[in-house]
């Protein structure tokens, strides 16, 4: 009772979960935020006090156009513009570049 076979697969009866509203997602991701921005900045100022220099390094440039994606336009998915900000461009032939 309560089940529909699919391509041989019993499935349940099941309610779909509603969405949270904004505010039950903060409630329940604030505190993970919160310690992740503070990682951040404490490498950020691990960073700063270390001997040498770092802020001709490509990979300071990243992280700040990361940062700098967090605090833009909330109408944009800003995780898929940090994937893409960290990802390669696709290349055709990948696989010889790597000898795979």
């Amino acid at each position: 009772m309560g089940e529909e076979v699919i391509h041989g697969q019993a499935l349940r009866n099941c309610d779909m979960s509603i969405p949270l509203n904004s505010e039950q997602v903060l409630d329940r991701e604030y505190l993970e935020i919160r310690g992740k921005i503070l990682e951040v900045a404490a490498s950020l100022d691990r960073l700063e006090r270390a001997e040498g220099c770092v802020k001709e390094d490509a990979r300071i440039a990243l992280i700040t156009r990361g940062l700098q994606i967090l605090l833009s336009d909330p109408d944009q998915s800003k995780a898929a513009q940090i994937q893409m900000l960290f990802s390669r461009e696709y290349e055709g032939d990948w696989r010889q570049q790597f000898d795979l």
